[in-house]
């Protein structure tokens, strides 16, 4: 898969996975497992990209005697989830043809 789609992809993954309530690193990658494989170190990177986006937020609160830091979507944030809805119809219309032109070649 094409790299900037993918990191696309799963920038809009990481926002749907925090849009219902903020979340934690471990728990967003639970939450994506059944989807998508998604390791700690590329989590991280994301969520900085998304953080310095605006599209999300930040609170650090301590649990279990430790601080754990809490991601929150923004409306920046939610706009894209938004935006990726409306291309991705476009984006489905487009494989629709190209499947289409694969079953005429069989």
């Amino acid at each position: 898969m094409d790299v900037q789609l993918k990191r696309g992809l799963l920038d809009v993954c990481v926002l749907k996975a925090i849009k219902e309530a903020p979340s934690y690193g471990y728990q967003i990658i639970k939450d994506l497992k059944p989807y998508v494989e998604l390791s700690e170190s590329t989590l991280y990177t994301i969520l900085k990209r998304l953080e310095a986006a605006e599209m999300l937020t930040v609170q650090t609160a301590e649990h279990g005697g430790r601080l754990r830091k809490y991601y929150s979507i923004t409306k920046a944030g939610v706009r894209k989830i938004s935006e990726f809805k409306e291309e991705w119809n476009g984006i489905m219309s487009i494989y629709r043809f190209i499947a289409r032109e694969d079953t005429l070649d069989e």
